[in-house]
């Protein structure tokens, strides 16, 4: 085999991704110390690329409690620590989310960042759709903390193209649809205990499944301050919609690999991207 021939195969190599899951609370140099633990134990396991939910840093009793770790885009402890640990590890690092200052003093964005081996930023991907949900005692509205962002995100890796989402970003399938061919979508997510149990395995394998490509989630999974309770079961599924690896509640990863080849198989066998019409 030639040197190229070598290069070319490495490319199509399955990569090894891992999803971490957390109880996020109110104390941020608490959740900050989890994170960096459970990024450690994903980096040992052999995962080159690596998700955190969304909140990692802060899910406090109050929304409003995430306004008091704001950062200034490109300055701030959650950040630094997002380059660090992505290149102590040798990892493309996602930061699930990280409330980043907007024009808005009473409100911020929600920012998914992306950190490769080196360290350095590659990508910024800000929530487009805000979550509300009003059910007896539960009743949600973040648009009254968070400002949208306007502009959807991908970033490159040897297997494809990612595309980044967070959490109700999963009930608008044009979003992912309008990105074309992606190998992997993400979804960084605090799902309520309530909507999860009713729809995450559901949304998550449809996106799967019609986007012929792994979708991986991280997720919050258990009692928080305040009462709040996420669902947890943070994911990979497979083009097929089979899932690979899942873990039901509470802190630690889910492991497993991007296959290229399992891209091909499925895709080949059922061609419906080729068939699209609209």
């Amino acid at each position: 085999m030639s040197a190229l021939d070598t290069t070319a195969s490495n490319l199509r190599a399955p990569l090894r991704v891992a999803a971490v899951q957390m109880v996020s609370g109110g104390d941020l140099a608490a959740n900050l110390a989890v994170a960096a633990s459970l990024v450690a134990a994903a980096a040992a396991e052999g995962a080159r690329l690596i998700v955190l939910p969304e909140y990692f840093g802060m899910l406090g009793a109050r929304a409003t409690d995430k306004l008091a770790v704001r950062e200034a885009d490109g300055d701030g402890v959650q950040q630094a620590l997002l380059g660090r640990l992505a290149r102590q590890h040798g990892v493309w690092l996602v930061g699930g989310t990280i409330p980043v200052a907007c024009g808005d003093p009473g409100r911020v964005r929600s920012a998914c960042l992306v950190y490769g081996p080196d360290g350095l930023r590659v990508a910024r991907y800000d929530k487009i759709h805000l979550f509300a949900f009003a059910r007896g005692d539960e009743n949600y509205d973040e648009a009254k903390t968070i400002e949208p962002g306007t502009t959807p995100a991908t970033f490159a890796l040897p297997c494809g193209r990612v595309a980044l989402s967070v959490c109700y970003d999963l009930r608008f399938p044009e979003l992912y649809r309008g990105l074309g061919d992606v190998a992997l979508i993400l979804v960084p997510a605090a799902f309520t205990a309530t909507t999860g149990a009713a729809h995450w395995h559901l949304l998550l394998r449809t996106r799967a499944v019609e986007n012929q490509c792994y979708v991986l989630a991280a997720a919050q999974g258990g009692l928080h301050p305040g009462g709040r309770r996420t669902y947890g079961h943070s994911m990979l599924v497979d083009p097929w919609g089979t899932i690979v690896a899942e873990r039901d509640e509470g802190p630690g990863i889910v492991v497993g690999d991007v296959d290229p080849a399992r891209l091909d198989e499925v895709r080949s066998q059922l061609p419906a991207l080729q068939h699209r019409v609209l």
